[in-house]
């Protein structure tokens, strides 16, 4: 039976924990949800900037959790497995909606949209907003992977090991998919910068 992978070795508490889980042992289960929830809800939030959208995010999360709890090794650490799955359901909870509101929108434009209404200059609100349109589209085109670590990095301020060990790779890897993703915000903006 195929094992999926966690990147760091488990506390001997939370792989008891999930050991007991695996096992059936619903209370178990229950524990490791509230243990886990501070992190799976952080992580929702600042992809999904929307509160309600983030509670979906992370029960979707615990039910795949949930499911594929048979395959997970409890010597290693749940958070960068369940951590990837939160990103994962995400991603997924923005391709369904065709306007993302409250997602990528308010980190693309807010601040410029912001200072540019105080002014009042119409004409320099609509560049902005025409920026930050472009500055979405960029940013939904990204690999799965290169807009989750430019997400956790840039827009969470994540520090690149953490990045790292969430989305269980390198931190030289981190640094390439960051990379590759401002580069291709870079060019799909015309060479102006975000």
């Amino acid at each position: 039976m195929e094992r999926l992978p966690t990147a760091a070795p488990a506390d001997p508490v939370a792989s008891a924990r999930l050991a007991r889980a695996k096992a059936g042992d619903l209370d178990a289960f229950e524990a490791l949800v509230i243990a886990t929830q501070p992190l799976v809800l952080n992580v929702a939030l600042r992809l999904l900037r929307n509160r309600e959208d983030a509670r979906d995010a992370a029960q979707e999360a615990y039910l795949r959790l949930h499911r594929h709890l048979s395959r997970i090794d409890a010597a290693r650490s749940i958070e960068p497995w369940l951590c990837r799955v939160t990103i994962n359901v995400c991603f997924d909870l923005m391709k369904k909606r065709c306007a993302p509101s409250g997602s990528l929108d308010d980190v693309a434009g807010s601040a410029d949209a912001a200072g540019l209404a105080v002014a009042g200059d119409q004409d320099a609100r609509v560049d902005a907003e025409q920026r930050a349109g472009l500055l979405r589209r960029a940013i939904s085109k990204l690999s799965g992977k290169e807009r989750a670590a430019l997400v956790l990095r840039d827009i969470a301020e994540l520090p690149t090991a953490e990045v790292a060990s969430r989305l269980g790779c390198s931190e030289a890897t981190v640094r390439s998919h960051i990379s590759r993703a401002r580069l291709k915000l870079h060019a799909a903006l015309g060479g102006r910068r975000p």
